[in-house]
């Protein structure tokens, strides 16, 4: 499969409280972050979210730093037997907290 991605996504051990914003449900939901870059994020999660809809986010870093963003999800991938994986882009975030996730990122690599 040929990779779209504009940003190279990097694993995460990192937990994701996100929020809908639309004001349809106010409940907080935990998911486990798959990946992230530093405009996008892939995400495995119990709850249904809906393609399109927009989410608050405090995205938890390595150092304990925590990301307010919102992301907007962009992909869907229902599974039967385990959690649906999501894939979002961050709106909303600084430039910033997109160098916070560049500089992980730029360890990660020097690391392997």
């Amino acid at each position: 499969m040929e990779e779209r991605r504009r940003n190279t996504r990097t694993d995460m051990e990192a937990e994701l409280l996100v929020k809908r914003l639309d004001g349809t449900t106010g409940e907080k939901v935990m998911v486990h972050v798959l990946d992230v870059s530093k405009t996008g994020i892939g995400f495995q999660c119990q709850e249904e979210l809906e393609k399109g809809a927009v989410y608050e986010c405090l995205l938890t870093l390595w150092t304990k730093e925590v990301i307010h963003a919102f992301i907007e999800v962009v992909r869907v991938v229902k599974k039967e037997e385990e959690d649906n994986q999501y894939g979002g882009i961050f709106i909303g975030m600084t430039d910033m907290d997109a160098y916070r996730i560049e500089v992980y990122q730029t360890v990660q690599e020097y690391k392997h």
